[in-house]
């Protein structure tokens, strides 16, 4: 995930961004299938992301919170660990919350309309 990692350090926090690392993960699948599954929930992950705010303001706050947090959960992965690690780090990614939704005044959960 170094590679991931010193791309998406050096990225803008948009949602081009995500959209692009998507386009990443995607080709390291191809070139290195025993990833296949990481690169997979870490494409769900963004992709909830994206589809929460594609068409919806994007506050800058949230959306460097939310590069800042993607960049910490690539830096906790190991790419070459054993099996007993990947799988580790694709439950990590499956359970991680990536944004947090945000509260409407009435207390309950909103999601952005997209």
């Amino acid at each position: 995930m170094n590679d991931l990692y010193s791309w998406i350090a050096h990225q803008h926090h948009g949602l081009h961004t995500f959209k692009s690392f998507q386009d990443k993960l995607e080709q390291l699948a191809e070139h290195h299938p025993a990833q296949r599954g990481l690169c997979r929930v870490l494409s769900h992950l963004v992709q909830d992301y994206i589809e929460a705010f594609d068409e919806a303001p994007l506050p800058a706050e949230l959306a460097r919170d939310v590069h800042h947090r993607l960049m910490q959960l690539l830096a906790s992965l190991e790419l070459h660990g054993d099996s007993e690690r990947k799988l580790a780090d694709i439950n990590r990614v499956a359970g991680f919350a990536l944004w947090p939704i945000p509260q409407s005044p009435s207390g309950g959960e909103h999601r952005p309309h997209h």
